[in-house]
């Protein structure tokens, strides 16, 4: 399975915030939309980095309640990993675990054009393998 084929399921819609928002502003983001991470972005087409509910706890840990004054570039991740359109799903998950990161802005031709969760990779898994499943059966059954 390609991404293209998931970002089709989900949707592109990506949570930006520009670099001089603040930490607070971000959670309310995070909050209303019942994420883990948004993009930081200067106009919603280029990455800039990108900031998570990890980030704010340790910048929490590191300056306490005045963090939440602090704009999102003072936490961000600057060093972005992302994936295109075109890569294949399984690919991710060695990227994913190797980089220790949950979220993969999608990039097509320098633009950001979706996002793609550890939770997508692995919802994605599971239907690959409810379909080979279901495909085996089939062929013991002699469906074939």
């Amino acid at each position: 399975m390609r991404i293209a084929e998931i970002l089709n399921t989900k949707g592109s819609t990506v949570a930006t915030v520009r670099p001089e928002t603040d930490i607070r502003a971000l959670l309310a983001l995070l909050d209303e939309q019942n994420i883990g991470a948004a993009v930081v972005s200067p106009d919603g087409n280029r990455i800039a980095g990108i900031v998570s509910e990890r980030d704010v706890v340790r910048g929490l840990h590191r300056h306490g309640a005045a963090l939440l004054d602090f704009p999102v570039t003072r936490i961000m991740t600057t060093e972005v990993r992302t994936c295109s359109p075109g890569d294949r799903v399984d690919g991710l998950r060695g990227i994913m675990t190797d980089h220790r990161v949950r979220h993969l802005p999608v990039v097509d031709q320098g633009r950001l054009t979706g996002i793609v969760s550890i939770g997508d990779v692995v919802k994605s898994a599971l239907s690959e393998l409810t379909t080979e499943r279901e495909q085996l059966v089939g062929y013991l059954q002699g469906g074939y």
